[in-house]
């Protein structure tokens, strides 16, 4: 079995490097694990690729890479350039914080496994929900350093995998407590946090000028039942497919009865 892994929190992260060491037992002796990933931390770059911009690629052994650019842009410089082969599967994370509701939007970790997806490839973003239970860096990966290598293996081997355009990809967090208080396992859709929105704070440098910084909201803010966000934060791993494809059909169904009459 041949492995992809990338990030985005970056190269030398703690949780790729867990992950890679699960990525080795999934793989199998005869397997390959491919690690490419931002040589810096790069949350927040979504599907962002380096369109108009080259970016550098540093080998630091036959299998590992750092690449000078984004989580998507490790996706393609795996898939289109450094590997040999094609992938069976492609990695990303395992994220320092959780990837559920509406943080999928922003997140590069997902960005990662969209692209993986676009180019025809099995793809899992792997992340892990911080909370009160889940303080410091001794405990940080509990859960998914517990649970993670048994769940890949399943899910690689059951879940329904396609080959339509808009091939799936999943998104799996685990929750906010330690290993031995994970309830489940449960599938389900993705959440919103109404009361939690990104923002900005702004201040000012010595220089006088002025500076903004974005600020994530409240995690621990409570979703709707059934989702990824009310499943972490009841100690259940949450899994969810999920497609690149933003169309929304209900809607889309409405406007096709409502608004066929219209005119130009």
């Amino acid at each position: 079995m041949r492995i992809l892994l990338t990030n985005d929190d970056g190269y030398d992260a703690p949780g790729i490097i867990l992950l890679k060491s699960i990525a080795k037992k999934l793989a199998g002796p005869e397997g390959e694990v491919w690690t490419i990933a931002p040589m810096v931390e790069m949350s927040g770059t979504s599907h962002c690729v380096s369109f108009i911009h080259p970016f550098r690629i540093q080998k630091i052994t036959p299998f590992d890479f750092k690449v000078e650019g984004n989580p998507a842009d490790c996706v393609l410089a795996g898939v289109c350039h450094v590997m040999t082969a094609p992938p069976d599967l492609i990695l990303s994370g395992i994220n320092r914080g959780n990837n559920s509701g509406e943080n999928t939007l922003y997140s590069g970790t997902i960005g990662a496994v969209m692209e993986g997806a676009l180019q025809g490839f099995k793809s899992i973003a792997v992340s892990q929900y911080l909370g009160p239970v889940i303080t410091n860096e001794n405990n940080f990966f509990d859960a998914s350093k517990q649970h993670s290598l048994n769940l890949l293996q399943q899910i690689y081997k059951t879940f329904p995998w396609d080959s339509d355009s808009y091939r799936t990809f999943l998104n799996i967090n685990f929750p906010p407590c330690m290993g031995n208080e994970v309830k489940g396992v449960k599938f389900v859709r993705q959440g919103f946090r109404s009361k939690s929105k990104f923002s900005v704070t702004s201040y000012t440098a010595p220089n006088k000028r002025e500076f903004l910084c974005i600020a994530g909201g409240n995690q621990q803010s409570q979703a709707e039942h059934d989702s990824d966000i009310s499943a972490n934060l009841e100690n259940y791993i949450s899994i969810t497919p999920m497609r690149a494809d933003l169309t929304d059909y209900s809607v889309l169904a409405q406007c096709e009865k409502r608004c066929s009459q219209l005119e130009i």
